[in-house]
């Protein structure tokens, strides 16, 4: 795949308000979260605090993971972790959604540590990490490869990676429906988003995330595409559907090997070998 025509991380400081409208502030958003949430959901809640020990520090503090936001964003999934209980380290190269982020937990009276900086930076000085949250990230950065290894570095052995990513399948099929004008570009592997909006520069191919995890000592757990169909949809046809039956739908093929390939986005939850 062709590198980026720039070596930097995007920052969103200067779309913060853009991207809440466009991601978060839509029933998109509400299904990424809803998955991710399942896809999670037995390692949220087979070691999180037991009830009712709240008092004398009687908690059994080996039920409770230690979880690195690698960057965080407004930290729904983490502060989702946080209500269990669990201790979060947050971080975001973008330092308006940290404050976002922060503010998400204050008013829920939840504890976190907030960093700002990029999660590759920021790496060398953190501890090793029951779950590492790597969402959304690596699409937007300069070197990918190199920042999926560096942050898959501080998962313990035993612990879990949840990587979420911008499906570059997903990214070809849409372009090469919108027209014969963008096919030369798609020919030539010259056609990558600018990342001057939401278009993140390098998306990236299912296979090769998970042959790179593979090769960081990683064993795929679950793997599940976001909007299977929905972003191939023309706004005429999602305007006169049933949201529901179109989310049924979703749901049916989203695990399914071909269908999972061609979500808009791609999760995969990988674990790391003890040994």
């Amino acid at each position: 795949m062709p590198k980026a025509s720039h070596k930097t991380d995007r920052n969103f400081d200067t779309l913060i308000d853009q991207f809440e409208k466009r991601v978060y502030d839509t029933v998109k958003g509400e299904w990424r979260l809803k998955l991710l949430k399942e896809d999670l959901d037995t390692i949220r809640n087979t070691r999180k605090k037991r009830p009712g020990l709240v008092e004398k520090t009687t908690t059994d503090l080996s039920n409770i993971l230690s979880i690195w936001d690698a960057g965080c964003g407004f930290a729904q999934i983490s502060q989702w972790f946080a209500e269990a209980g669990h201790h979060v380290v947050a971080c975001d190269l973008s330092k308006k959604m940290l404050q976002k982020a922060q503010r998400n937990f204050a008013e829920k009276q939840l504890e976190a540590t907030f960093l700002h900086g990029s999660a590759q930076a920021l790496a060398p000085s953190l501890p090793s990490f029951d779950l590492v949250l790597f969402h959304a990230v690596i699409e937007w950065l300069g070197d990918p490869q190199a920042g999926l290894a560096t942050v898959a570095e501080k998962v313990k052995p035993g612990g879990y990676l949840s990587l979420l990513f911008y499906n570059r399948n997903a990214f070809v099929y849409t372009n090469v429906l919108k027209g014969r004008w963008r096919w030369q570009h798609i020919l030539s592997n010259a056609f990558i988003g600018k990342g001057k909006k939401l278009t993140p520069p390098n998306p990236q191919y299912p296979e090769d995330m998970i042959q790179q995890l593979e090769n960081l000592g990683f064993s795929i757990q679950k793997q599940t595409g976001i909007r299977v169909f929905h972003d191939y949809l023309i706004p005429e046809v999602v305007k006169h559907s049933d949201t529901q039956e179109l989310l049924d739908l979703e749901y049916q093929y989203c695990r399914r090997p071909t269908y999972r390939d061609m979500g808009r986005y791609i999760h995969i939850l990988a674990r790391k070998a003890i040994s």
